[in-house]
């Protein structure tokens, strides 16, 4: 009787083995605010004066290995990027336009002209019940009824405070470790507890759930690693596969340096703030070493993929990400266009290069895909998000047509609202206060240096026409003119001001 249990037991380990073998791992390293130049990889076709000032080794490592998106997008904010990849959904259709905080409390702040419309402000949730909330079904609830172990380690940011999205266990996550509503942490620093307290700032922004490192001098990035890696153990000695959602917090403000890198910086010649955001930006690259490293440790490496992504472009004050226009929350490519690499053993081959565009959205379906999973809805509505597979094996059309588009109706961060689209090398941004079209051909002018509206009117017109469309068919909310009581026109509409 024993012998038939143990070799019942074998026979069961076995069939475990097999299965999470059947499924490749998927670990996710999100990364918060970091341009596309803000590496030592340069994601354009040379090195900028950037990619000479930072050291990221492992990025690189990465990108020798897997395969680099040199015209990869997200939002230009990060609430909305984040819940386009849970759900696969535009920003315009999914309406958490901006940034979450405070239930029932919108950052929106005042404009002269505009008056943000009723967006989806307390996030996202998976039940209704929740006013202004997406109700949506996420990428790791499909994940987990597919057989994944789903693991939250770091920034969630996908619900306001007090609202069931804030707790990432709620969205389909078996694991949380230290994500909540905040966007941001209070510290970097262990012997700040991670919290924003020691310089009398508010406890809302404190990290929770990694108070064994309080008083320590362990930097949060480190604390983030070293419980990622310990939920891969975890994950491991059950046999199950797992989704790794790795979202760091940095490199948000607050800028605080981390302590193992600042010197190098120093001695460069990097003074203050520079120097703190290049130790934060080689602090997140050790993190990603010490993830595959891991993964190699346990001798799954081969059976894992990885995919590196920022959630929108470099903060304000930060050095600029030449050749590229623009910041975070701006709708120049400085603000959307972000680092992409995938590592898919046996699927991408090493050093490639994918000069193709894709968007944020499109992870939703490119991780379902990788995991397997052939059948899927999305409970909120129709998927945006197109899957990148065929690029990651190296089949594409031979000119790409498909549009992709932004849309902030809002007012956050300073910025004036906006909906943009791009279509083959050609871009329009429609300022929603002016009314102004700006059009760029982005092969001939990356910097988006010289509107071409007055030059092309037909072109202008035409994709006026199809972003128009987009935000019909998605219903998209628009900005209030304060000047008329109006919803502002769309992009396709004779627009004389008031």
């Amino acid at each position: 009787m024993k012998s038939i249990l143990i070799s019942l037991c074998v026979l069961c380990a076995s069939v475990v083995n097999s299965v999470a073998a059947a499924q490749p791992n998927i670990v996710f390293f999100f990364v918060d605010d970091m341009g596309s130049q803000d590496t030592s990889e340069p994601f354009w076709k040379e090195k900028t004066k950037l990619n000479q000032l930072y050291h990221t080794p492992n990025i690189e490592l990465l990108a020798d290995r897997g395969m680099k998106f040199t015209q990869a997008y997200a939002c230009a904010i990060c609430s909305p990027s984040r819940i386009s990849l849970m759900t696969g959904m535009n920003a315009a259709r999914h309406r958490v336009t901006t940034w979450t905080l405070q239930k029932d409390k919108g950052p929106d702040r005042g404009h002269a002209t505009m008056q943000a419309p009723a967006w989806n402000l307390n996030g996202m949730c998976m039940a209704p019940g929740t006013p202004r909330a997406l109700v949506a079904t996420t990428l790791p609830a499909l994940l987990q009824k597919a057989g994944y172990r789903t693991i939250h380690v770091g920034k969630a940011h996908f619900g306001a405070k007090g609202t069931p999205g804030e707790e990432p266990k709620n969205l389909g996550f078996d694991v949380n470790i230290a994500g909540h509503a905040r966007g941001g942490p209070g510290s970097y620093h262990g012997k700040n507890n991670y919290s924003a307290a020691f310089r009398k700032g508010s406890r809302v922004w404190d990290v929770p759930g990694l108070e064994k490192y309080h008083g320590t001098d362990v930097n949060l990035t480190e604390a983030l690693t070293l419980e990622a890696n310990r939920a891969m153990d975890a994950a491991v000695k059950a046999g199950k596969p797992f989704y790794l959602y790795l979202s760091h917090y940095a490199i948000h403000a607050p800028f605080e340096k981390d302590a193992r890198f600042i010197d190098k910086y120093l001695k460069a010649g990097l003074k203050g703030r520079g120097a703190v955001f290049a130790s934060m930006i080689e602090g997140m690259d050790k993190s990603l070493g010490d993830v595959i490293a891991n993964l190699k440790r346990h001798g799954i490496a081969d059976n894992t993929i990885v995919v590196f992504m920022s959630d929108n472009g470099s903060p304000p004050g930060m050095p600029p990400n030449l050749p590229l226009r623009g910041r975070k929350g701006q709708p120049y490519e400085g603000g959307i266009r972000v680092p992409l690499i995938v590592d898919w053993p046996g699927v991408t081959k090493a050093s490639t290069i994918c000069d193709r565009y894709v968007i944020i959205e499109d992870v939703f379906p490119t991780v379902l895909a990788m995991a397997g999973v052939k059948k899927f809805t999305q409970s909120a509505g129709p998927i945006d998000g197109v899957s990148f597979v065929p690029m990651l094996s190296g089949v594409h059309n031979k000119k790409q047509t498909r549009p992709i588009y932004w849309h902030f109706p809002n007012t956050s961060n300073g910025q004036s609202p906006y909906s943009s689209i791009r279509q083959g090398d050609w871009k329009l941004i429609y300022n929603h206060a002016t009314r102004k079209r700006e059009l760029f051909n982005l092969s001939d002018d990356l910097g988006e240096r010289t509107n071409l509206a007055a030059e092309n009117p037909a072109k202008a017109r035409a994709l006026a026409g199809q972003l128009a469309a987009f935000l019909r068919e998605t219903n998209a909310q628009m900005p209030t003119d304060k000047r008329t009581g109006k919803p502002v026109p769309l992009p396709d509409a004779p627009n004389p001001l008031p």
